[in-house]
């Protein structure tokens, strides 16, 4: 259901309010380079800073901006089960085509927890339910075993898989038997991800560069692997330059750079140290992104 290059769209702030103008103008501009599917307040979206009502507002924005030109995946995960269904609920009646769900932070559940989380939500919420797995982040990583239980429930479709670890990856998508779509959640692991049996990529770097993101997976999946090959390395210093700092201090500080959007951040993070800063403008200079 949900392929190709999708956006882990940021949230911009002017004067310690979301700047829904700035907002919308991504939105159009990532339809308009190819991006397949938007997905607000994911962990790139700065979802943990968003009280309730500005977390609602940036959903229904997004769904009323996009306009079904693509799919809309609301980032509604939390480690209660019940804020979660919450959201979730929240999401299906604006009119989002999907639910991006991640495994419970801090509380760092069993396997059996996290079956029983994500059962509960699909159980309470008739939509589409994309899996986030991120142990890097969350401190629990969610096996492929768990992963094949919870892909015999009917409206979990997809699971964005942020591991980093193609073993694991393979036996998720040998387990699971097409049953959902596995994607990936590294932008480094894109390409690889996809030759062995992936369908695209929920990307921090598509919010700068979303062509060629898109690109890179269209020609994939067209049968034109020196195209594809040719991009995956075009991207890998925009890639890693994603990640000088915690997500996402570098990516907005590059928007900043490019006039997309206001850099500004909220309070656990802060702006880029000086000397990371100056790294990330040469690479993004000598991108072709300013």
């Amino acid at each position: 259901m949900f392929k190709g290059s999708m956006v882990a769209i940021v949230t911009p702030f002017r004067d310690g309010k979301v700047d829904e103008r700035a907002l919308g103008e991504l939105i159009d501009w990532h339809i308009a380079q190819g991006t397949d599917g938007i997905i607000p307040c994911g962990t790139t979206g700065e979802s943990a800073t968003l009280n309730y009502d500005e977390h609602n507002r940036v959903i229904e924005f997004t769904v009323e901006k996009v306009a079904k030109r693509v799919p809309v995946i609301a980032g509604t995960g939390s480690n209660s089960t019940e804020e979660t269904i919450m959201l979730t609920r929240h999401a299906k009646e604006v009119g989002a085509d999907g639910a991006l769900l991640i495994t419970p932070y801090y509380n760092k559940p069993t396997q059996e927890g996290l079956f029983r989380h994500f059962k509960a939500v699909a159980d309470d919420v008739a939509i589409p339910i994309v899996l986030y797995n991120v142990p890097g982040r969350t401190s629990v990583n969610m096996l492929p075993a768990t992963v094949a239980r919870l892909a015999q429930i009917d409206n979990i479709v997809a699971i964005k898989e942020a591991t980093a670890n193609l073993q694991q990856i393979s036996e998720i998508i040998e387990l699971c038997k097409g049953k959902i779509n596995v994607l990936s959640g590294d932008d480094f692991t894109v390409l690889p991800t996809l030759a062995i049996g992936g369908m695209g990529v929920i990307s921090v770097s598509a919010n700068c560069a979303p062509a060629d993101m898109a690109g890179m997976i269209d020609a994939y999946f067209a049968g034109n692997m020196d195209e594809a090959r040719r991009l995956h390395y075009k991207l890998q210093p925009l890639n890693q330059a994603m990640f000088y700092e915690t997500n996402p201090i570098p990516v907005k500080t590059a928007l900043g750079m490019m006039g997309k959007c206001s850099p500004d951040l909220r309070l656990p993070l802060c702006p880029m140290s000086e000397p990371n800063r100056e790294k990330l403008h040469r690479v993004v200079k000598e991108y072709g992104l300013i």
